[in-house]
């Protein structure tokens, strides 16, 4: 499932292509995807102008001037692609080419100026509603989320005080969205290499240098996940349908009996509330390497 550094990327990408634009046509060629889509969601988005567009957790926020904010999430499959950005010449008329209609291109957007925006989702693991912009925080899939890793609210002081006297394995309490937003097991794992701490260690186990460590790799990893366009390990592209390549910089995730980039110690694999761990084994003993 795409984590918070290729939601960032796909909205980067879609952000000059849709805002300020029309939607001159919206179809909808399902009913649904992981939940029905809502009511008249082509005729509600036909004719709107694109405000802005944004991001929470790992769901895109598209605002519209009609005061609703179309919110997406694309699951374990989903993509945003665009297409015909540019005209063509043809027989001394402009087009602006699009590619063929593929099986899974469930919500299709034709922008003002000629571009296309096509939802594709192979598994329909997808969502997209529309909601009320001004009271967008109470919508169910985004009420109660914590703060962004990125954000000013997320620091280590604030980590030490959800921490303490907290029973569960750090790897486990930062997959809590309602901890940190955004955060999966692939940039969890990675953070946790780069602070140095065991994916076990139990959360309000984590000293002040341990936390501060920890609040730190975890804006470093996405910082540099997301100037890497995200990772493509499945389906993931980002919206131009090129692939992310921060998957080539994975220090543990993924990486079994590999060596460890830091100290050549052999990364190993735990599972954890049925997901793998990734880490080094040397240089992850709960503690802060010296």
């Amino acid at each position: 499932m795409p984590e918070l550094p290729e939601v960032e990327t796909v909205r980067r990408g879609l952000e000059p292509v849709m805002t300020g634009r029309v939607i001159l046509a919206a179809e909808v060629r399902r009913p649904d995807l992981r939940w029905p889509f809502p009511e008249r969601m082509a005729e509600r988005l036909t004719g709107a102008r694109v405000l802005g567009l944004g991001r929470r957790s790992k769901y895109l926020l598209i605002d519209l001037d009609r005061a609703e904010t179309l919110i997406v999430h694309l699951g374990m499959s989903g993509r945003l692609l665009i297409s015909g950005g540019e005209a063509r010449e043809v027989v001394g008329e402009f087009h602006h080419p699009h590619p063929a209609p593929l099986p899974h291109d469930h919500v299709v957007l034709d922008l003002e100026g000629g571009a296309r925006v096509t939802m594709n989702d192979a598994r329909r693991f997808g969502a997209m509603d529309l909601w009320p912009t001004e009271t967008l925080e109470t919508h169910r899939l985004l009420a109660g989320l914590g703060p962004e890793p990125l954000g000013n609210a997320f620091d280590a002081a604030w980590l030490a005080a959800r921490f303490a006297g907290k029973r569960t394995p750090v790897k486990a309490a930062l997959l809590d969205q309602r901890l940190v937003a955004g955060l999966g097991n692939i940039y969890v794992c990675e953070a946790l290499w780069r602070a140095g701490i065991h994916p076990a260690t139990l959360a309000g186990d984590l000293g002040e240098g341990e936390t501060t460590a920890l609040t730190a790799a975890i804006r470093e990893v996405l910082v540099d996940a997301i100037a890497a366009g995200g990772s493509s390990l499945r389906d993931y592209r980002r919206a131009d349908g090129e692939l992310g390549y921060f998957q080539h910089s994975f220090a543990v995730y993924g990486r079994e009996g590999a060596p460890c980039p830091r100290c050549g110690g052999t990364i190993a694999r735990i599972v954890q509330s049925g997901r793998s761990s990734f880490f080094c084994p040397a240089c992850q003993p709960g503690l802060i390497p010296a």
